[in-house]
């Protein structure tokens, strides 16, 4: 599988080789995964959708959603570095995260999250030291 693509040609997922190199690299600490999101026309209320219906699939991982919000307007960005929402959620380790993906349930809501997003970037971030 390569990566989901959205009409426009932009990466929104991960393939399933982007996937599997994640989780060989898994230390088995927790990570917060920041997802920077464009919505499609109309997209805002499918992501809303799908963020309903992905709460119980997060559960059962361990996971949780820390934040979910919209940019009211950039403060400083150029065109291309302004964001439709920001979603951050809180995974206990990267093979819980991959697990997600293999889930047929979340396989059921995924096209929702295709459908909602022209554009994504999905940032995996480690706690700083000595926090």
């Amino acid at each position: 599988m390569k990566y989901a693509l959205d009409p426009l040609g932009m990466a929104i997922e991960a393939s399933s080789s982007e996937l599997e190199r994640f989780r060989s690299g898994d230390d088995k600490r927790p990570f917060v995964l920041v997802q920077l999101l464009r919505f499609a026309e109309g997209g805002r209320d499918r992501y809303l959708q799908y963020s309903v219906q992905v709460q119980p699939i997060l559960r059962s991982l361990g996971a949780q959603v820390l934040y979910g919000g919209e940019c009211m307007e950039p403060l400083v960005a150029g065109e291309s570095q302004a964001w439709d929402a920001v979603v951050l959620v809180r995974y206990p380790n990267r093979t819980a995260y991959v697990q997600m993906h293999a889930d047929p349930e979340y396989h059921a809501i995924a096209p929702l999250r295709r459908a909602a997003l022209r554009e994504a970037v999905l940032l995996p971030m480690n706690d700083w030291p000595g926090r």
